[in-house]
């Protein structure tokens, strides 16, 4: 457990698409936005995905939900395909304007691969684990439904 990211919201999928399909929608703002955001996912709209998916590299996807512009930026930290993904991750609009962290492991399995997707948090974020859940668990359901219609 991380000592700047203590707080921790995990999620798990299963899917019927090679690993580095899935890996790959993670960093294709075309996938990105059918399966994070969009009207799509959430009453929202897309204003911009922007991404430079190498370490280092950085990422701006902006939409606009009850007429509020949000932006959810952050740096690539570690890329290694098609099993792991790590990224900063804060929403400049959040009133707690704090930085987390993204984790996803890729394991592959028979016919597919299983998806470990980890919000690391700062303290103090403790209430947030459920709704942290329930939003990644959700952007992972669609991942499979956009992935079989590809």
């Amino acid at each position: 457990m991380s000592a700047k990211f203590p707080v921790r919201a995990t999620v798990t999928a299963l899917f019927s698409a090679a690993p580095e399909r899935v890996f790959d929608a993670f960093l294709d703002t075309r996938m990105v936005g059918r399966f994070m955001f969009g009207p799509g996912v959430r009453d929202e709209a897309i204003v911009s995905l922007t991404n430079d998916p190498r370490t280092g590299g950085t990422f701006s996807y902006i939409v606009r939900r009850q007429e509020k512009a949000f932006d959810h930026f952050g740096e690539y930290i570690e890329i290694e395909r098609p099993r792991r993904l790590v990224f900063s991750w804060t929403v400049r609009q959040d009133p707690a304007g704090s930085e987390s962290r993204i984790v996803i492991e890729i394991a592959p399995i028979i016919d597919g691969c299983e998806v470990t997707l980890t919000h690391e948090m700062p303290s103090g974020q403790e209430n947030f684990i459920e709704q942290a859940r329930i939003a990644w668990g959700k952007m992972l359901d669609k991942l499979t439904e956009v992935l079989d219609d590809v």
